[in-house]
């Protein structure tokens, strides 16, 4: 007889990588509030490789509407600025020198609405990817029948990862309410 976790596990697996991912992917949506992890995505040229800004500089927000970069070698605030100005995070870099602001502008309705519904489509990507998790582990059970898996087995291995399915999808609607509150505060 075939042994049903490690088809469990994987799904498991799978819809936990999604959900990272999404969680990920909310982060670089600015919510009108500084937050580092916007520029996450941003690359430094630095001797000679691409590299995060935050491996060359130090980045904190020293008020709720303020990013402060602080390179840790002054040569970069150019390369730095221009980074950011490549990058689409869309806010204008200024410097006095030693370090690098960015000014967290405030969301116009307008725009709260375009980012509410863009996390939206974000959560919806996340569903779909953990449903195809559920779908491929339910093609595996069937498949399993075949090779000799008892029926019952089959069908409770199906309510198992159903289970499973329902957690991860309750996490996604979790995340999406959590950063539509955070879009949507003024």
């Amino acid at each position: 007889m075939q042994d049903i976790k490690p088809v469990l596990t994987h799904a498991e697996d799978n819809m936990e990588a999604t959900v990272l991912f999404l969680d990920e992917a909310l982060a670089h949506i600015r919510a009108g509030k500084a937050n580092v992890r916007i520029l996450d995505g941003v690359k430094v040229e630095y001797y000679g490789s691409h590299v995060p800004v935050s491996n060359v500089a130090t980045i904190t927000t020293p008020d709720a509407k303020t990013i402060s970069i602080q390179p840790y070698e002054k040569s970069l605030i150019s390369i730095i600025e221009k980074a950011i100005l490549d990058s689409d995070v869309g806010i204008t870099p200024m410097n006095n020198g030693e370090t690098i602001r960015l000014g967290i502008p405030p969301l116009t309705e307008d725009r709260r609405r375009q980012l509410a519904k863009q996390s939206k489509a974000e959560c919806e990507e996340a569903k779909i990817s953990v449903r195809n998790a559920r779908r491929d582990a339910i093609e595996h059970f069937k498949k399993m029948i075949k090779e000799g898996l008892p029926e019952d087995v089959e069908k409770d291995a199906e309510a198992s990862v159903q289970k499973i399915h329902d957690k991860y999808i309750k996490k996604i609607d979790d995340l999406f309410a959590t950063k539509e509150r955070e879009i949507m505060t003024v």
